[in-house]
């Protein structure tokens, strides 16, 4: 049984370009008494012109503004018949709806407006239609009217009041909601709906806008809700009437505005959601949360959310809300941090492994590097121009370059002792940095770094862990320097008591089969095998090699739906295949940053989660017409037991090699005193220098979520 209420039932705001329209949800089957609504009952979602956060907005379904020349190709089909018209006042210039008829847009096809959202589907010639066409083929479970500029159109001899009335006396159509941002159009109809199941709805624009038929601000007339009560049940506003934000997107306190519109018996809509915009940073990045704060914050609920994406508030709602902390799991997956709460704090640092620790996580990672003396560490990268403010600070002059580990220059964890590290300012990651989304800048240079002892005596203090995961990486390199990180890692594990326990899981994972061979051989620790590129099958032979030195295998998930512009294309075979030879699968690596998810995902991580958990990808790519289809890419490899296989780790060096005077690490030379070939991460010999610099573990599987 899902908890998904679907998109079938879901209400979508639908604008046209007389009026717009709008589908109310059924409710949802959340016991009633626990909602803080005005009714008692959930709450409703509203999609903002239907799926317009994927699809055109309100595609096949009226039209999203006044002018036509942002969301449909009218400035090609007519590009003679631009107008210029005072709008509030403000000369406004564009294709208006007024100068067409309803055979003159049958010409026009409705195209995708927000151009920060994929184009792909605007070859399926969407058409505009009418507000009864729309009801008679949707028959929605409920439906909206959303009336803009009454008094433009009053300019012009159009009456929307008489279109509204000529609409709700059709015995074919029934209208849930009226809403609008002019007082004087909805005092007008309110006589003809006292009496009726209708319910008027003002909607209150930005606060220093003017309301034209009363000259006010909303800002001014959301001060007297008991005037707005006098021809209206409820009230639309956006989110930040209710939730404002500083200057920096951080929450302030609420307002006392849904409880003010509650007493006088107005409901209250909250508007402008959208999953792909960036809201306030106390949400992390996920919109799921966000909804929850107007629904389930224990002091109020609001009535219900517009939203571009119907389908998270509905989640929200429907799955999430009244849950509490100590709510059980659903299905037996396992959820592993990314260097701890990376998305809240710099990673492996000491408050991002406690808020990973208070956001339920199962597994705590490391990834272990060493330093210039010998300690073990937690830290996401090898180089600390990754993670640090080191290329700021006086150790700046410490660059080298070592193709082995990376292409390009860095300075590098071996080149510092600890208490040189311990000095040094972390820095958050922004792996979208170049879509201008930023993590927590409020906390970007906050907390310490933690060595793996540190790390696993906070771990063994958290009593709802189930255990931790420890990365190597470079361990062959490490060890030509005089290195030994698998002997730092199994005396740190024995000195900290988890040698000789079984009640929390070790797991320890790397891209070197050669390690993962070397604690097979020592302990009884879960070895988790790496998989460092993007995979489209592998050999059962492979599939074999794995199984003798690993229990577990982590892919990355373009390995599980391959992707193309952002589309997925298909799922592989390979999860099946590897649980099938007994092998534990996890996938890296999931972010709530909207940008790093397949458009199948609409921008929300938790379909994104829910879909990997049920093996079921995206169908989107199927609705794209040929002429927008991207170009074809090439499989992904295929992966063979030259890839896994690799010779035993070579022993500790007594003495690492000398750094020669270019700055560059003098290579590792063979027993007989030539310079060897570089190696790719697994230890394998590369003709060319490998430019993948380890990311350590993701691992994101999470109870179903509806």
């Amino acid at each position: 049984m899902t908890c998904l209420r679907g998109l079938s039932v879901a209400i979508f705001v639908l604008q046209a370009f007389l009026a717009s329209v709008a589908l109310v949800s059924a409710q949802g089957s959340t016991n009633g008494s626990r909602w803080q609504t005005l009714n008692g009952r959930p709450p409703l979602v509203i999609a903002h012109g239907g799926f317009s956060g994927v699809f055109a907005d309100s595609t096949g379904i009226c039209f999203p503004d006044l002018k036509l020349d942002n969301n449909s190709d009218v400035a090609s089909v007519y590009n003679d018949r631009q107008g210029t018209y005072l709008v509030n006042g403000v000369s406004t210039k564009g294709w208006f709806s007024i100068d067409f008829t309803f055979r003159e847009l049958g010409n026009v096809i409705l195209n995708q407006g927000v151009y920060s959202r994929t184009n792909k589907f605007d070859g399926n010639n969407y058409a505009i239609m009418t507000v009864q066409s729309t009801y008679t083929q949707l028959n929605p479970p409920g439906f909206w009217l959303n009336i803009q500029h009454d008094a433009f159109y009053a300019q012009h001899n159009l009456s929307m009041r008489s279109f509204v009335l000529s609409v709700t006396r059709n015995a074919n159509v029934t209208i849930n909601y009226i809403s609008s941002p002019e007082v004087a159009f909805l005092q007008s109809i309110a006589p003809n709906f006292r009496r009726t199941a209708t319910n008027l709805v003002f909607r209150f624009l930005g606060m220093n806008d003017i309301e034209p038929s009363t000259n006010q601000t909303y800002g001014s007339l959301l001060r007297n809700i008991t005037f707005i009560r006098t021809f209206a049940s409820g009230i639309i506003v956006p989110k930040s009437y209710i939730w404002p934000v500083d200057g920096q997107l951080y929450l302030l306190p609420y307002t006392s505005l849904v409880l003010d519109a509650h007493r006088v018996g107005l409901q209250v809509f909250a508007s402008e959601f959208y999953n792909d915009v960036p809201f306030s940073f106390n949400y992390s990045y996920d919109p799921v949360a966000e909804y929850l704060q107007f629904v389930n914050n224990g002091q109020f609920s609001v009535d219900g959310v517009i939203s571009d994406f119907p389908t998270t508030p509905s989640a929200a709602i429907d799955c999430f809300a009244h849950l509490g902390r100590n709510a059980s799991k659903q299905v037996d997956l396992l959820v592993i941090s990314s260097n701890g709460a990376s998305g809240d704090f710099p990673g492996c640092t000491n408050l991002a492994y406690l808020k990973a620790i208070q956001d339920g996580v199962d597994v705590l990672d490391c990834p272990v590097q060493m330093t210039m003396d010998g300690m073990p560490i937690c830290m996401s990268s090898i180089n600390l121009i990754d993670s640090t403010k080191v290329a700021q600070s006086s150790f700046s002059d410490r660059t080298t370059t070592i193709p082995e580990i990376m292409q390009g220059s860095g300075i590098f964890t071996f080149n510092l002792s600890w208490s040189d590290i311990q000095s040094l300012t972390p820095v958050i990651s922004s792996p979208q940095s170049q879509f201008k989304l930023f993590r927590n800048p409020k906390f970007r240079n906050a907390g310490k770094f933690l060595t793996l002892s540190e790390f696993l005596n906070m771990a063994s203090n958290a009593s709802s862990l189930q255990g931790v995961l420890i990365g190597i990486e470079n361990a062959p390199f490490l060890a030509e320097q005089g290195f030994g990180v698998t002997d730092a890692v199994l005396d740190a594990l024995s000195k900290t008591g988890y040698s000789n326990q079984t009640a929390r899981r070790v797991m320890i994972q790397s891209s070197n089969s050669s390690v993962l061979m070397r604690f097979k051989s020592q302990t009884n620790y879960e070895l988790v095998y790496k998989v460092d590129e993007d995979i489209g099958g592998a050999q059962s032979s492979t599939i074999e090699d794995i199984r003798r030195f690993a229990t577990a295998v982590v892919i990355s998930k373009d390995s599980v739906f391959p992707e193309n512009a952002a589309f997925i294309t298909n799922a592989t075979n390979v999860v099946p295949r590897l649980q099938a030879a007994n092998l534990s699968v996890y996938v890296q690596t999931f972010s709530n940053e909207f940008t790093s998810q397949a458009w199948d995902f609409f921008s929300d991580a938790t379909v994104e989660i829910n879909s990997f958990f049920w093996g079921a990808p995206g169908s989107l790519y199927q609705l794209i017409t040929e002429p927008y289809l991207p170009p074809a890419e090439a499989p992904n490899h295929y992966l063979t037991d030259a890839d896994v296989v690799e010779p035993p780790l070579p022993p500790v060096a007594a003495k690492a090699p000398t750094t020669s005077p270019n700055g560059t690490a003098a290579a590792p030379t063979t027993p007989n005193g030539t310079a060897a070939a570089p190696r790719s991460p697994n230890g394998q010999p590369k003709v060319a220098a490998s430019v993948i610099v380890p990311l350590l573990t993701v691992l994101l599987a999470i109870s179903v979520l509806f």
